[in-house]
């Protein structure tokens, strides 16, 4: 029998950033994916609705490891005591060698270095719900995506009608091809749910994104 996941986006920070709540319907456990916020206030919003929906936080996850993504990574630790996961290649945006990116664009919190580093196939269990990591560069060097029954989570890789950018020092057109050719494949029906703006479809994407069309 198919576990629903629940999926609840709250859009945080300066840039806009969309920070998801995953969880297992059955059982409860959750998952917070890119916690962008940089104030208290956004902070206990989200920790609120993990209280009033009695969910069980069990880990972070950042889909990159720019600060937009990963400023809250230590409120959401030091109130809930869960592992942070990144992939291996932006684990060094984490912690004390991310701070001085952090702090040149404006955030206050760095982020508290990662428990756990991400390898593409693995698999992210919470409850009875798995999501698949894709590593999906292009963006950053270890910028993933998370893949489930019906959705996946692409973080500054897709988004609806745009991708994400490629001009930054360690950020790779050749990469992002080959990450949007791998999305490109993913059903029509698939949900995205990106790291900016609004909640999207691969088949969306494909007939009306014209960065993601010619895959």
């Amino acid at each position: 029998m198919l576990i629903t996941m629940i999926v609840q986006m709250f859009t945080v920070g300066a840039f806009m950033t969309n920070c998801y709540v995953a969880s297992c319907e059955k059982t409860k456990e959750a998952i917070i994916i890119d916690p962008g916020f940089d104030n208290r206030l956004e902070a206990e919003k989200i920790f609120k609705f993990i209280s009033n929906n009695a969910l069980t936080l069990k880990l972070v996850i950042n889909t990159h490891g720019h600060p937009d993504h990963a400023c809250g990574n230590g409120s959401v630790k030091e109130r809930f005591h869960i592992p942070i996961l990144i992939h291996g290649y932006d684990a060094d945006m984490l912690g004390e060698s991310g701070e001085r990116i952090a702090k040149f664009f404006g955030f206050k919190n760095p982020s508290t270095p990662a428990d756990t580093l991400l390898h593409n196939d693995d698999l992210v269990k919470f409850g009875r719900t798995v999501l698949k990591v894709i590593h999906t560069p292009g963006h950053s060097p270890g910028g993933i995506s998370l893949l489930g029954e019906k959705e996946i989570f692409t973080g500054d890789t897709l988004f609806a009608g745009s991708i994400g950018r490629t001009d930054f020092p360690e950020s790779s057109v050749a990469d992002m091809k080959k990450s949007l050719e791998k999305l490109a494949h993913l059903p029509d029906n698939f949900v995205v749910y990106a790291g900016h703006g609004p909640v999207t479809t691969i088949g969306e994407e494909k007939r009306s994104n014209p960065l993601f069309q010619s895959f």
